[in-house]
């Protein structure tokens, strides 16, 4: 068991360095993508051009995430961001299904707050309601693509999800990431795994709702341990500014 552990430690050693050469050479040869989804997002949907996230990273550290903005800021006569399905655009969806929104954090891969290969960061909300288990997917740095994105990604439910992101951290390898870095280059250029969801109405709802919404409409957790959560994530937000 001792010896599997140093292995694991040595390869993530390693792993960083891959990670470096990859983002840099990527972020180099892709430049000219870069200028022009940046100039195309800008004329569509406005400014900022670089949408900013926090989120958690390696060891709980909330960080902050970069991507292509694909929503537009749209409110409604109040002052309140209209609902996600009515900001998003044609032109925002094309970015989401092509993946060329997460363009940017080649520049977090290069950065050190992830890695090409790992599990994807979710949302702070999300990692407040993880089981002890499942906190371990935070033991290793979140990745641009892993396990679960190229075993359905949106079509899949959260436990399916979460359990596939725990098998990725006990079995992490340079075999399985090379796995995992050819499949989602398949996917990716096949659009697999993003929009299937919409022809399953069960898996469709636990996809686009939060870790803690899934667990409270299926009687998991009670509504006061839901909202003690929510109070939770927005402290913790709110000290991460």
């Amino acid at each position: 068991m001792r010896k599997v552990e140093l292995k694991k430690s040595a390869y993530i050693r390693i792993k960083r360095c891959f990670d470096v050469i990859t983002s840099l050479c990527a972020l180099i040869v892709l430049s000219p993508v870069f200028l022009i989804v940046a100039i195309l997002v800008k004329v569509k949907l406005g400014s900022p051009v670089i949408f900013t996230q926090k989120r958690p990273g390696l060891g709980n550290e909330i960080v902050s995430y970069h991507k292509f903005r694909s929503m537009t800021n749209a409110k409604d006569e109040n002052g309140n961001l209209l609902p996600d399905n009515v900001r998003l655009t044609k032109f925002g969806k094309i970015l989401r299904s092509t993946s060329l929104d997460e363009l940017p954090q080649l520049w977090d891969i290069f950065t050190g707050k992830m890695s090409l290969i790992g599990p994807r960061p979710h949302l702070v909300k999300d990692m407040l309601f993880y089981t002890d288990d499942q906190l371990r997917r935070q033991s290793v740095m979140p990745g641009l693509t892993g396990w679960a994105q190229i075993n359905g990604r949106n079509s899949i439910t959260w436990d399916e999800k979460l359990r596939l992101d725990l098998y990725y951290v006990d079995n992490i390898s340079f075999s399985l990431d090379v796995k995992i870095f050819f499949k989602t280059i398949a996917y990716v250029l096949k659009r697999e795994g993003i929009n299937e969801a919409e022809h399953n109405d069960t898996t469709q709802v636990e996809t686009h709702e939060n870790l803690g919404e899934m667990l409270l409409r299926t009687g998991r957790i009670t509504k006061e341990e839901y909202d003690a959560k929510i109070l939770e994530e927005k402290e913790i937000m709110r000290r991460g500014r």
